[in-house]
């Protein structure tokens, strides 16, 4: 099998907690030839959808966890898999490669289907469920995020396409700072910020499952440091076994055969207590996490579903 992978730079990753890293070692295992490019070098070349890259080779090692050779140009079009693995923010540049890649339908598999990562970002598929989500707005307009805020008194703000917890913000009910932020958040872009009310039950963290082609295998927990309403690893939150309650059950089926339909293999969902808060489709993360406190191989399980798409079962 012959994979690229378009991710960010691959020098800097943590091989103990990058999933994109851990997804590349477990084709590896199982004889794939790697290709690794960045999405700045992703071009629609004359009918063709190329990349100039590398051949990758990797191993776990600290400080010397890959091997490249000479730069080359691919056809993608020859690979049997591209993997779409770059991180947000999910701007111009990210949605034009996904439309690159599209491309590629009825030759390569691209995962996940870039088609529906493009419609269906992580903030917005939750949209088809409104049963399962907190109350939420999405809204660029002053006056409908007072009146939100007035509804629901405790909230969470957020850029409606950022990542990685930046830039979210706890407004209670005695917080003056709503308007500060909102003209704040207006002189960065023309976006609209999507607000929801406060789920207190995140002082006891935020789940994060994953699924796979619409199963879930399971989650693990992100604590919010003391003092901090985000549970994002990178800014300080622990990472704790735990398992599926009931809830989680339902959710997860409610959304999986969605996901399945419009092929997004990989998907880390976003759970705080009863509600359903993201569904991570363009860069998911926790696959290490998971593996260390459950035992199993969440990267295999990926490649099997990979497997099964290209067998056309």
């Amino acid at each position: 099998m012959r994979v690229a992978i378009q991710m960010d730079p691959i020098q800097p990753i943590d091989i103990d907690a990058d999933s994109t890293f851990r997804l590349a070692e477990e084709a590896a295992l199982r004889g794939a030839e790697l290709f690794y490019y960045t999405p700045d070098r992703l071009a629609w070349d004359e009918g063709r959808v190329t990349a100039r890259g590398w051949p990758l080779i990797v191993r776990r090692k600290r400080g010397d966890h890959f091997a490249l050779g000479d730069e080359t140009t691919e056809d993608l079009g020859q690979m049997d898999v591209v993997w779409l693995r770059q991180d947000p923010p999910f701007d111009m540049g990210y949605i034009t490669t996904t439309h690159v890649l599209d491309r590629l339908a009825g030759q390569t598999l691209v995962v996940n289907d870039p088609f529906w990562v493009r419609n269906y970002p992580e903030k917005l598929l939750v949209l088809e469920f409104p049963d399962l989500t907190p109350p939420t707005t999405i809204a660029r307009d002053l006056d409908t995020l007072r009146a939100f805020r007035a509804r629901h008194g405790d909230i969470i703000l957020k850029p409606l396409y950022g990542n990685g917890g930046a830039g979210v913000f706890r407004l209670m009910p005695d917080d003056r700072n709503l308007v500060s932020l909102w003209e704040l958040f207006m002189g960065m872009n023309r976006e609209p910020l999507i607000a929801q009310k406060f789920v207190p039950d995140v002082s006891n963290g935020d789940k994060r499952i994953i699924l796979v082609d619409g199963h879930a295998v399971g989650a693990i927990n992100r604590v919010p440091p003391h003092g901090e309403t985000r549970s994002n690893l990178h800014i300080g939150g622990t990472a704790q076994k735990i398992g599926l309650t009931r809830r989680d059950w339902d959710i997860c089926e409610a959304i999986g055969p969605l996901l399945r339909e419009k092929g997004q293999v990989f998907v880390g969902i976003d759970v705080i207590g009863d509600y359903l808060t993201e569904i991570n489709v363009t860069s998911p993360t926790g696959i290490q996490e998971l593996e260390r406190f459950d035992g199993i191989n969440v990267a295999g399980a990926i490649w099997d579903a990979i497997d099964a798409r290209l067998a056309g079962a």
